[in-house]
């Protein structure tokens, strides 16, 4: 090897150094695996009830009060958004917002007005998006039937599906009487991951609704802030609070490749069922979990509490 060939090889590598570059131009990195069996004793999460499933293999990860029957809040719009498409309604028809058979909705704000209207799939998007209540209300009010025969709709879709804890009363969660568990709601994730505008709708980033009757337009946004992070790969994803349930989280999503379900229910805090899904993750990846806040300990150990004096399991 001529001395300028040497020369000119030892400064490639010099500058590959100084940059943090490899100087194995086209070599392929080791890929970081994930832990495939991670301890459960490792993972601290600030929810009352949680389940996380490796959908892969169907092998459930972790799971604390999988089966306690509690409040959903406004997960329950996946069951709006499944009883929806099963009618084979035409997505592309206006329909009118309507509330009056929702007494749920009454003294609820909402920038959405009462008569606009809007095509059938976008107040559904807003309902499993940006969690318009007054958007998954006008979904059921506009159904063969009416109100009364959607809410039936979801019961009996729920009891189809093999969900036998989960009770419906009306089609947004605003009510603490629409129940189910963890365990229930991982199978209604399995299934709302069938319906591909559920998976497109429900992880939307944003979107500019434009109304009719009368025109006007407004603004929203995902409430599961996850899904504008390009490190998170989300398949189906739907938040919900009402006091009675806490913060939750329903979500479907691939780390390191592998499909999880995970669900988070009753947690402390706007962004804490959010910081639960990053604990997950995090112990997927690496087999170990950051600790959670003192203050969503103490909450999560009140709920589990109340659970037991429920004789919740």
């Amino acid at each position: 090897m001529s001395m300028k060939f040497r020369s000119s090889i030892i400064g490639l590598v010099l500058s590959c150094a100084c940059l943090g570059l490899s100087p194995l131009v086209g070599a392929v990195q080791p890929a970081r695996a994930a832990v495939s069996s991670p301890d459960p004793a490792k993972l601290e999460l600030a929810s009352s009830s949680a389940m996380v499933v490796d959908l892969a293999s169907d092998q459930v990860l972790f799971a604390s009060h999988p089966d306690a029957v509690v409040p959903i809040a406004s997960i329950s719009k996946l069951m709006t958004a499944v009883v929806t498409l099963d009618a084979n309604l035409p997505m592309d028809e206006v329909i009118p917002v309507t509330i009056h058979d929702t007494r749920e909705l009454r003294g609820v704000y909402s920038r959405v007005r009462v008569g606009s209207q809007i095509s059938r799939k976008e107040m559904l998007r807003l309902a499993l998006m940006s969690s318009e209540n007054r958007a998954a209300s006008a979904l059921a009010h506009n159904y063969p039937g009416g109100h009364g025969r959607f809410v039936a709709a979801m019961n009996a879709k729920a009891r189809a599906l093999g969900m036998s804890s989960t009770r419906f009363v009306e089609p947004t969660g605003l009510s603490e009487l629409n129940v189910s568990t963890a365990r229930d709601l991982v199978t209604l994730l399995k299934a709302a991951r069938q319906y591909p505008l559920i998976r497109e709708l429900s992880t939307s980033p944003n979107r500019d609704a434009r109304f009719q009757k009368p025109n006007y337009a407004q603004s929203f946004f995902n409430t599961n802030p996850l899904v504008r992070n390009p490190a998170w790969s989300i398949e189906v994803t739907k938040t919900g609070f009402i006091n009675e349930a806490g913060h939750c989280l329903a979500m479907l999503a691939r780390v390191d490749q592998r499909p999880v379900a995970m669900v988070l229910l009753g947690t402390f805090g706007k962004r804490t069922h959010i910081g639960d899904a990053s604990r997950v993750r995090q112990w997927l990846e690496t087999g170990k979990s950051t600790p959670i806040p003192a203050a969503a300990r103490s909450y999560k150990q009140q709920r589990i509490q109340q659970l037991r004096l429920a004789g919740q399991p």
